[in-house]
């Protein structure tokens, strides 16, 4: 059941031992922005139990207004990074490979809050989802320097040894909010239709890739859906989205993170009906990069009714294996169910089903 999703893989030239990925949370357990051992010892455990590639809970760049809690981990000051740092010396010392999420929250952050609270919060046009101007649209100088913000902490990444990185592109913050229309009604090459709306994302990219040179995977995570609004869309059509996706490919990317709330559920199930390809498979199919599923994998307790979808079925292991075999998608991000049990791959990988633990909110209070 299990024997694709413990196969290796290779991102570009970086070889992972199997295709679990250890999906990115916010954990909001690091003191004045700064990852401690137990910060460091919580992805080793991890890395220690058969996940072959852990992404970070969200690192945030070094734009002031970039967070809105001071214990979320930053990636731009001497004593996080260092805190960084040893985070990659646990995670290789235990055989696996690790990414930065890089962060940036946008209007989800709210003026006067987080470690600097003086700091003006960053946003595409100073608009809130509902279309209310609440701060003055960004002058193209300052983002064009929100960019640059990216590439200095993806330089930094590689410069601490990490593997890859991850740029959060989804869920409605800063780069999300970029692409959606509702929040960036910009009138210079940074606004416009959905293609020059991604030309944010395009930027940071290429940036990023001058930065860290052509051999370090860069992979782009983003959503159909917004914490905003569950039923926003981006891309209606694979014709859109395929535009939207060569935006990205003409910068350089390596792999695309495809985050779905429930990664069993087609993309466009007018065109290949309700058992199609799920959003991570359209991607692939669109532009033949290796794209991440994601979704409420893994999961046997209620988690919160199936993350919002009042009594949508939990799905089984064997389907998401059935689906990776057949190449609908190359890598697997688990969420919550790593969240809850560190050796939830290892027990997959031997069979111990039995042994998986339901998940339980309280979790997230904690560093197992």
């Amino acid at each position: 059941m299990t024997r694709t999703l413990f196969t290796p893989f290779k991102l570009g030239k970086l070889e992972l031992r199997n295709r679990v990925v250890m999906a990115p949370m916010t954990r909001s357990r690091s003191p004045g922005g700064v990852p401690g051992e137990d910060v460091a010892d919580y992805y080793a455990r991890r890395a220690a139990a058969d996940v072959g590639l852990l992404v970070t809970e969200g690192t945030t760049v070094r734009r002031g207004g970039s967070s809105n809690d001071p214990n979320v981990p930053n990636f731009y000051k001497a004593d996080a990074l260092k805190g960084w740092g040893r985070v990659v010396e646990k995670v290789h010392a235990e055989g696996g490979a690790i990414a930065p999420q890089i962060w940036h929250q946008g209007m989800v952050r709210k003026q006067g809050t987080g470690p600097n609270p003086d700091a003006p919060t960053d946003s595409p046009s100073g608009l809130t989802h509902t279309g209310k101007q609440v701060l003055p649209e960004p002058t193209t100088a300052e983002v064009d320097d929100m960019v640059l913000a990216y590439a200095d902490a993806a330089a930094d990444a590689k410069r601490l040894g990490f593997d890859t990185l991850e740029i959060h592109g989804a869920h409605g913050y800063l780069i999300d909010q970029f692409f959606w229309d509702a929040m960036n009604k910009r009138s210079d090459r940074y606004g416009g239709g959905l293609t020059e709306r991604a030309s944010f994302g395009g930027d940071i990219i290429r940036e990023i890739r001058r930065k860290v040179g052509p051999d370090f995977p860069i992979i782009l995570r983003y959503s159909q859906w917004k914490q905003q609004d569950y039923t926003a869309r981006l891309a209606p059509t694979p014709q859109e989205l395929e535009a939207f996706l060569k935006v990205f490919v003409d910068a350089g990317v390596d792999c695309l993170h495809v985050s779905q709330r429930r990664y069993w559920e087609p993309e466009f199930p007018e065109i290949d009906g309700p058992n199609g390809l799920n959003g991570a498979g359209w991607a692939k199919k669109l532009t033949g990069l290796p794209t991440i599923t994601v979704g409420s994998v893994g999961l046997n307790g209620d988690f919160e009714k199936s993350f919002a979808g009042e009594g949508a079925p939990q799905r089984s292991l064997d389907d998401l294996e059935a689906r990776l075999e057949k190449g609908e998608f190359d890598l697997v991000a688990v969420g919550r169910a790593v969240l809850q049990d560190p050796e939830w791959a290892k027990k997959v990988k031997e069979g111990r089903f039995a042994d998986l633990r339901d998940y339980d909110g309280k979790a997230l209070a904690t560093l197992y």
